[in-house]
């Protein structure tokens, strides 16, 4: 074993991985110079046929040398590793300007923001928000209202009738029913409002649905009078609608006010008919145990969808029962 042989061979390694420009060429040179056929590994291979003063000394050698090329080529190898991920820095940067896809926020339903709104507008006025039971009875629905037996509302073509018939039970038709339950329950003034969905054997098409959404108004107290009803509904619709809408009550026809009238709104160029109102019937009022020589009140009752229909110039309540994210986003999260 020739020293100057194998200081030749640690020298034309450290050259050789010097040499590489990258680490698949570092590759090369490290099979080269450390493989199964490289000078350093057939000498170390030899050894075995060297007397053993021989192989002492010419292990020691060999040893070292390897030791030396391992080290280079450790070298090598960390200094391209570092320029290789200094590249891909570089060069594979992500532009987080970029738009990406993201999940959709989920938020409230139009009808829910409205309904929200509604309240809050109304309690901003000092009212409270009642909510009662969907099942209700047919006391509460429709006698206590003044809606005799024979009235059409209480025929299967409007109303859905939860069996047995002789239990009594439907499904509201109107949330007038929250009314009744807080005149029984609370003593004047009162002043609430109560929505809330409600039920009706009606086809869905463009403007009808047998599930729907209400909010209904009631005030009871001393000296109310039609002139407080009138202001009531031009400020609701004002809010609702924008300071230079303009409404009209024209006389109608309910079984639980009396004088009644249907409030209609001038918006978009034209009348648009947005809910039923009037002063509570006296008979309402005795049934629920107020006092009509003390007390006077007043009650209304708008449409969600309709309200969110003339507003947004809606024109299919398809559009608000379907479910269709196209539709709901253009209205925000609502939260």
């Amino acid at each position: 074993m020739n020293p100057a042989d194998i200081a030749s061979w640690i020298s034309d390694a450290q050259k050789a991985f010097a040499a590489a420009s990258d680490l698949d060429a570092l590759k090369v040179a490290r099979l080269a110079h450390t493989g199964d056929k490289a000078p350093v590994s057939l000498a170390s291979r030899a050894l075995g046929s060297l007397s053993s003063e021989e192989k002492a000394s010419a292990g020691k050698l060999i040893g070292d040398a390897k030791a030396e090329i391992a080290k280079a080529l450790a070298q090598a190898t960390e200094k391209l590793e570092i320029e290789r991920d200094a590249k891909v820095l570089l060069e594979e940067v992500v532009d987080i300007t970029l738009p990406v896809q993201r999940t959709h926020r989920g938020g409230l339903h139009p009808i829910s923001i409205i309904k929200n709104e509604v309240s809050d507008f109304f309690i901003e006025q000092g009212f409270s928000v009642e909510e009662g039971p969907e099942l209700e009875s047919g006391w509460l629905n429709f006698d206590a209202l003044n809606i005799p037996a024979d009235h059409p509302a209480r025929t299967m073509q409007d109303t859905f009738f939860i069996e047995p018939i002789e239990s009594g039970v439907v499904l509201r038709t109107q949330t007038s029913p929250v009314q009744i339950r807080s005149m029984l329950t609370q003593e004047p003034p009162i002043y609430m409002i109560c929505p809330g969905r409600t039920f009706r054997a009606d086809e869905l098409d463009a403007t009808h649905s047998p599930v729907f959404h209400q909010v209904e108004g009631l005030v009871v107290d001393k000296g109310i009078t039609m002139a407080h009803l009138k202001g009531t509904l031009d400020n609701f619709a004002q809010h609702m609608f924008g300071a230079d809408v303009v409404t009209r009550l024209r006389p109608s026809f309910f079984p639980f006010t009396e004088p009644s009238a249907e409030v209609d709104i001038f918006f978009n160029g034209r009348w648009i008919e947005w809910g039923g109102c009037g002063m509570v019937n006296p008979k309402v009022l005795a049934t629920c145990g107020i006092d009509t020589d003390v007390y006077t009140g007043f009650a209304f009752g708008m449409g969600l969808e309709r309200t969110l229909m003339v507003r947004h110039g809606i024109t299919d309540m398809h559009d608000i029962v379907e479910g269709d994210l196209r539709f709901t986003r253009q209205f925000g999260v609502g939260l």
